[in-house]
Parts: structure tokens; sequence; C-alpha cells
């Protein structure tokens, strides 16, 4: 039985680009503490802890769509899963998916603040969406 379900997880490409975009956040995330000298246990073991939650959230949605066959792909349109190439869609694509859109903009944002090249039409919205709804480029400004 555990053969079926590590076989299962083993099929699903969208597991192995989460884990590959979580370790490069923590590596980013990592370099940007260093950078600002700010290396904080605490804040460290809580982004630990919810990188954590993600991939045991993902393995849960990957035995739940195993079991109940779970398919969502009549919400999609067919343009886009002939593009895509996914046979179905089920939990573990939705919330990999969402997964990644906030992996990404992690990266995104730790590359900004390491000072990382990054398209200035990328730059421009990543900084406009920081400054709107964070305070992490306030410190920047003021020194």
């Amino acid at each position: 039985m555990i053969d079926k379900y590590s076989d299962y997880i083993n099929s699903k490409i969208l597991i192995k680009v989460i884990i590959i975009f979580i370790v490069l956040d923590v590596i980013l995330g990592s370099i940007r503490a260093l950078k600002e000298h700010q290396w904080n246990s605490t804040v460290g073991r809580t982004g630990l802890l919810k990188k954590i939650a993600m991939i045991v959230c993902i393995i849960f949605t990957v035995c739940m769509d195993y079991m109940l066959k779970i398919d969502m792909m009549f919400f999609m349109p067919d343009e886009i899963m002939d593009f895509i190439k996914i046979q179905n869609i089920g939990l573990t694509e939705l919330f990999g998916i969402l997964y990644i859109l906030y992996e990404t903009t992690s990266i995104l944002k730790n590359m900004l603040l390491c000072g990382l090249p990054v398209p200035k039409g990328m730059r421009t919205k990543i900084e406009s969406l920081l400054k709107n709804m964070t305070t992490e480029l306030e410190d920047e400004e003021e020194g």
C-alpha cells in the first residue's frame, strides 16, 4: 500500500517543483538575513514550520486525490489544459499552484531585497507591492 502512495507521489512533478521553490526561497531568505544582519531564530523557525506545513499539506492532498480520485478539470478551459498537458486537476494541483505562486512571490521579494538583478518592469511591480502591502522597504528608504 505504501509503495502505491510512493509511486503516486513520485509521479507528481508539481511536488518536486514545490520542493525546489521552497529550497530556493529558504536559501535566498537566509542570504537576505545575512546581508541585512537580521538573522532571527524565531522568524527562521516560524518560516521553517510554514514550509514543513506546506509539504505536509501537499502530501495530505496527494493521499486525498489518490483515495477519492478527485478531478476538477471541468473548471479549466480546454485551451489551458492542452497547453499545460495535465491529465487531471486534483487537490494536489490546486494547492500546489497556490504554493508555487506564494513561493514565487517570496523568491522575487528576496531577490529584490538582496540586490539581485530583477527585470525593470518586474522590479517596479514588486517594489509597488511591497510598499503598499508590507513594511519591508521602509528600512531601505530610511537608510
